[in-house]
């Protein structure tokens, strides 16, 4: 049974990733969860008691899995100005990857103050990451640089998703010269 329940959430919260990826927080809703799993709608009221449950379970699957991906990233780069560079280029890579979509629409949504600070705990994450990076460059605030170039990353991030005139490609090297030039400055 404890098998079934888990296969179920799972399917959830896959059916969540789609419906955010393809139509936004809008889509998001319990008959359209209901209707891509094959449960009543009823159903899906014993898994999550509201939207903002859904979205917090999903920041609490997804976003280490993404953090991971960054952490990797600018682990195998070598030196801090390599750190920062992997830092910014794997986050816009994964502009696309339905996780990320699902991240950044929910992210956009109205909610409560429980998913929020998940989402801000979460971020505060890749801060304190690239702060490090920051601060071995000899930042004397490596941590407000740090959400400064954060800053330049979630900008990238919202041209691409807006299907922006630029190339995803360019956005992502002006965000990488944009993030080298104010590192060093």
């Amino acid at each position: 049974m404890a098998e079934h329940r888990s296969m179920q959430r799972a399917a959830l919260l896959d059916a969540a990733r789609s419906l955010l990826s393809e139509g936004g927080t809008e889509a998001l809703t319990f008959p359209a969860l209901a209707e891509r799993t094959g449960l009543a709608r009823s159903s899906v009221y014993e898994y999550f008691r509201s939207r903002a449950a859904v979205v917090e379970e999903l920041c609490v699957v997804d976003f280490p899995v993404w953090a991971a991906e960054v952490s990797d990233a600018m682990a195998a780069a070598e030196g801090p100005e390599g750190k920062v560079e992997a830092y910014v280029r794997r986050q816009l890579a994964l502009v696309g990857d339905r996780r990320h979509r699902a991240v950044v629409a929910i992210s956009a949504s109205e909610l409560d103050a429980g998913a929020r600070e998940k989402i801000r705990a979460a971020h505060g994450g890749l801060v304190t990451m690239i702060g490090e990076a920051l601060a071995a460059m000899g930042h004397a605030e490596p941590r407000l640089a740090a959400m400064l170039l954060q800053g330049v990353v979630d900008a990238a991030v919202r041209r691409i998703e807006l299907g922006a005139a630029e190339d995803p490609n360019a956005i992502t090297e002006a965000a990488v010269a944009m993030a080298l030039r104010g590192v060093r400055g």
